[in-house]
């Protein structure tokens, strides 16, 4: 197996803010106002498409998802872009590979998939409410709210690597310090 190329981080990060720039001067210029980065809604959505094919009419009365807008929108094609893009990147830098457990996971809790699948679905479910509340994502509060300078984008982006480097630690403490 070749060696897996990554990405520099450095060029990751600009093309991810352009991608961020051509968003907002497209959609102002076809849309009339402008569009920033977000995703979390896109999830909201999706579970109303969902829902709508069992109980269309709880779909159809509930508030949440008349002002959410259940439809497929740009943002939600974002997403599944994302996926795609990961995919296409996987694969074109020779790092597409199976792993149910990463390695840095099974050197602290053991090799067991399914409570790593329970605890990432765990952790999805507490991103996605604290998402809800928020009001937005990372994406949408930190790139986008950075983005325009705005002092609610960097205090969200400090508390986002903030509760990240925390969280890191406390999950993958080593027993006697560090590896």
């Amino acid at each position: 197996m070749t060696k897996p190329v990554s990405w520099r981080p450095y060029i990751a990060g600009v093309l991810a803010g352009l991608l961020a720039i051509v968003s907002v001067w497209v959609s102002t210029g076809v849309l009339g106002k402008p569009k920033y980065l977000g995703a979390s809604t896109t999830f909201v959505r999706a579970a109303g498409l969902l829902e709508r094919t069992v109980v269309p009419d709880h779909v159809a009365e509930n508030e949440y998802y008349q002002a959410k807008k259940v439809r497929v929108d740009w943002q939600f094609m974002m997403v599944l872009g994302i996926a795609l893009g990961a995919f296409i990147a996987a694969k074109a830098g020779n790092d597409l590979h199976k792993e149910w457990v990463p390695p840095i996971w099974s050197d602290r809790f053991g090799g067991d998939g399914r409570l790593r699948a329970v605890a990432a679905f765990g952790g999805g479910l507490v991103a996605m409410f604290g998402a809800r509340m928020a009001g937005g994502c990372p994406s949408g509060h930190g790139m986008s709210g950075l983005m325009q300078l705005s002092v609610s984008g960097f205090l969200a982006m400090a508390g986002f690597f903030g509760g990240g480097v925390l969280v890191a630690n406390l999950v993958y403490r080593t027993k006697g310090g560090a590896k």
